[in-house]
């Protein structure tokens, strides 16, 4: 395709709107690394919700979820939808323990909550498996999304798409720090949304598709469904049985993360206050599973009438490289029947969707390299202004690493499993160390190992022709995983009773797994009440849930269902917003 003058103009504007607060707060972003890596832990609880949602809707996010529609039906969503009691226990359980916290990064935990030389090697090991391997390789996943678009939109070749793309985003990424980051997000957000939608009327429009109508009476009742058939075993367990009974708790995932970490945690500990915290954590969470996926879930189903295989999408995108070429790239290839103009608000959307989250994988990367591995053990007395120049030379360094690894990759959602995979069995770990005094780092360590090693052999078998199926692979890893880390704590010495009391003094977790350092400091309460984020937990899952149904309904014109939606959804959320207000949601500011 051929994008007009109206087309480009529209792009050039909004990377000028998007860029300006980047200019803007720069040389406030330079003048420390609380500032360049945490906003100095200020900002509003709207910048932090709207920034979460902004970094997680990234140009390969509806790539995925048209792959996992064409593949497997609406229902298929589940295999990510089954994160949000991930989201909720981060929101009602854990955001307010981390920003007491006080902290620039989530690695500086290990070292408060642990002790010895063990904790110390946690913090830098975490640093560079985080903030390199990990990272890269989901950098390197959206820069696959981004160069499949603008092959099939702009025609560009892959190697031209990662030269344009790593120049805009460490131009920027460097330049404004996480308070640019944050604001350019809250633009950028607006922007790609109103791309998605309006991608979403015209994928209705096409002749072959016949608006809302002619999509559900084409459409098989079967692959509308939201929930699998749960009488067909084969599919049921590995779609939603298994990700809403054993993966929401058990795995590690970037953005859903059991307790919260990556660049959640960072926003969370950026936010002005633990109230701030809170209802920023809610709000992405209620925005990222209710608010974005029914437009790219309408694009996906009216691709499968104008694109019904894999060979209608290639012989549409001629010029288009053959091994780009999956179910993946129906969400593309719909988009070539936009308008001029339209078309221009697409590509500015899809640009700002990227940008946002590689600005982001950039920022948190870089905090860890920088803040967590060179200023903790390599350079322990420069200046603010070396580690923020230390800083942008790592975030160029961190983009040409992703650039060059996705030349080795074919598909968004191969990257998915194999972050799913590496990441299986550790979380809840992650979810009891703040409740229970007894993990020490070596339970840390235990449970990256064992989840690795596990992750490679399943690689190897897979290579070498053995086909384990992903969920029984997941649930074997978690298993095998957790009995590891469970039996290092037990038998490995426990932290210190001098780390312990700090810790207390300085986050006070509740419940009855501290009862004895709690003791030890005469009886210091905490502030927080289980059983009220217990009834938030499970009342916000049941109005987010219902937000989400409900909007499926009304499009699909199911009155009942939708009737049941909007009752659920009123109950859940009076629940929701009293446990919310409980757990100190009026509050000002934090202890």
């Amino acid at each position: 395709m051929q994008l007009t003058g109206l087309d480009w103009l529209i792009v050039v504007v909004s990377i000028a709107v998007s860029f300006a607060p980047a200019l803007w707060l720069a040389r406030r972003a330079a003048s420390s690394t609380t500032e360049f890596f945490a906003s100095g832990r200020a900002a509003p609880w709207w910048l932090v919700g709207v920034s979460m949602v902004a970094t997680t809707f990234s140009t390969d996010t509806p790539n995925l979820v048209a792959n996992l529609v064409r593949e497997g039906g609406i229902a298929a969503n589940w295999v990510w939808w089954a994160f949000l009691p991930t989201g909720m226990t981060t929101v009602f359980f854990y955001a307010k323990l981390w920003r007491r916290l006080g902290v620039i990064t989530d690695l500086e935990f290990y070292e408060l909550r642990y002790s010895g030389r063990e904790a110390t090697w946690v913090r830098a090991f975490r640093a560079v498996y985080l903030g390199v391997i990990f990272n890269v390789a989901i950098m390197a996943s959206v820069n696959l999304a981004a160069a499949k678009i603008a092959n099939v939109l702009l025609g560009w070749p892959m190697g031209q798409t990662l030269l344009v793309c790593a120049i805009i985003n460490v131009a920027f990424a460097a330049t404004s720090g996480l308070w640019g980051v944050l604001v350019t997000d809250f633009i950028q957000f607006g922007i790609a949304m109103t791309g998605s939608i309006a991608a979403a009327t015209y994928a209705l429009s096409h002749p072959r598709v016949g608006g809302l109508t002619g999509l559900f009476d084409q459409i098989p009742a079967s692959t509308l469904a939201v929930v699998p058939d749960l009488s067909n075993w084969e599919v049921a367990l590995p779609l939603f049985i298994i990700p809403l009974t054993v993966q929401w708790w058990s795995t590690w995932y970037p953005g859903s993360e059991p307790g919260g970490g990556s660049y959640v945690a960072q926003r969370m500990l950026a936010a002005h206050s633990e109230r701030d915290a809170m209802r920023g954590t809610l709000l992405f969470n209620v925005a990222h599973y209710a608010l974005r996926p029914w437009p790219w879930i309408l694009v996906a189903l009216a691709s499968m009438l104008v694109f019904p295989t894999i060979a209608d999408i290639q012989r549409a995108l001629p010029h288009v490289d053959a091994a780009l070429v999956g179910h993946d790239m129906a969400y593309p290839a719909m988009l070539t029947f936009l308008p001029e103009g339209w078309l221009g608000l697409m590509v500015a959307g899809l640009l700002a969707a990227y940008v946002s989250t590689i600005s982001t994988h950039l920022n948190w990367g870089t905090s860890y390299l920088v803040h967590d591995l060179y200023r903790r053990f390599l350079r322990p007395d420069r200046s603010e202004r070396h580690y923020v120049a230390v800083g942008r030379l790592v975030t160029a360094l961190l983009m040409l690493a992703a650039a060059l690894l996705t030349l080795s990759l074919d598909s968004a959602r191969a990257t998915f499993n194999l972050l799913l995979s590496i990441g299986a069995g550790t979380g809840l770990l992650y979810l009891l160390r703040w409740f229970w005094w007894r993990i020490n780092a070596w339970s840390e360590i235990a449970a990256m190992a064992s989840s690795f090693v596990l992750a490679l052999m399943l690689f190897v078998l897979e290579r070498g022709g053995v086909a384990i199926p992903q969920h029984l692979s997941l649930v074997g890893t978690v298993m095998i995983t957790t009995a590891v880390w469970m039996a290092a704590t037990v038998l490995t010495e426990p932290t210190d009773e001098a780390t312990l009391k700090r810790f207390y003094q300085r986050v006070r977790p509740a419940g009855p797994g501290w009862r004895h350092v709690r003791a030890a400091l005469g009886g210091l309460p905490s502030t927080d009440d289980l059983g009220a984020a217990f009834r938030g937990t499970i009342a916000g899952c049941a109005f987010v849930y219902a937000a989400l149904f409900g909007a499926g309904h009304a499009l699909m014109g199911h009155g009942v269902a939708l009737a049941v939606s909007v009752v659920t959804c009123m109950i859940s959320g009076a629940v929701m917003f009293a446990a919310a207000t409980h757990q100190g949601w009026r509050s000002e500011h934090g202890p």
